[in-house]
């Protein structure tokens, strides 16, 4: 029996996995989420560092991380995966996207065939996570500044996981210049979600995305004209519960 979807979480950068509200870390959601630390066999969590060339030091930020939220059981999944690593991959509960290139990550996850298994994951009930280049493969589309230019002189749009219905940008508070050049590129009727530095979201099953820490940016292009509109957070952050709570409804 496969477990209900979970909210996605898209985050600017590490800097939330380690944010408290209140008395609690802000990962104690996920320790709901995944029942940690009462799941027999334990949680297991994955870590995808191609975006940024598998550096041993963001892993080590994301074991700390997981520590909060009661998941010990981690493992780096390099970018040239073994038979071990793919079958740790295919039964993970909880799966992060690091941040990096956008473009190298997305071009060894479809090298090594992990694109099907990372949706299959999601599909399965597990929590995919993403930060910055992470945040922005789970969405539609996304660019890389390092990949071959469009005809415009922009950076090139190329498609990505497609869990999230929208481009998202992450930290280029205030101006958002590359995802608004994104936004208009993809056309009418793409939306674009930009998270600030230190913030993040989380895309409900319902589709109803939620504001972390930080308001969001949402861009919609249409009749030729960009409309940006402010979303803020609610006043309670998330804490896991199987109820959705209050949050705006992309329409």
């Amino acid at each position: 029996m496969k477990s209900p979807l979970k909210p996605l979480f898209l985050l600017a950068d590490s800097s939330l996995l380690f944010w408290r509200s209140g008395d609690k870390p802000f990962l104690d959601c996920l320790r709901v989420l995944t029942g940690a630390g009462l799941a027999v066999p334990p949680i297991q969590a994955a870590y995808l560092g191609a975006s940024n060339g598998d550096v041993p030091a963001f892993y080590e930020l994301f074991t700390a991380a997981m520590e909060l939220a009661g998941i010990s059981h981690c493992r780096m999944i390099p970018s040239r995966p073994s038979d071990e690593d793919r079958a740790w991959l295919a039964e993970a509960h909880v799966i992060l996207l690091a941040g990096g290139d956008p473009l190298l990550g997305w071009e060894r996850f479809r090298e090594n065939g992990l694109e099907p298994v990372l949706r299959q994951r999601y599909l399965d009930g597990a929590v995919l996570m993403g930060i910055s280049a992470g945040a922005m493969q789970l969405g539609e589309q996304a660019w890389s500044e390092s990949g071959s230019g469009s005809g415009s002189g922009g950076a090139a749009l190329f498609p990505v996981l497609g869990l999230a219905p929208f481009i998202v940008g992450a930290h280029e508070q205030p101006e958002w210049t590359g995802l608004k050049q994104a936004v208009r590129e993809a056309g009418p009727g793409v939306r674009g979600i930009g998270i600030p530095a230190g913030g993040g979201a989380l895309l409900h099953p319902d589709q109803s995305l939620e504001p972390v820490r930080h308001p969001l940016v949402e861009l919609r292009y249409e009749q030729g004209t960009l409309r940006e509109t402010l979303l803020s957070p609610p006043r309670e952050p998330y804490r896991g519960e199987v109820r959705l709570r209050p949050s705006t409804l992309l329409q």
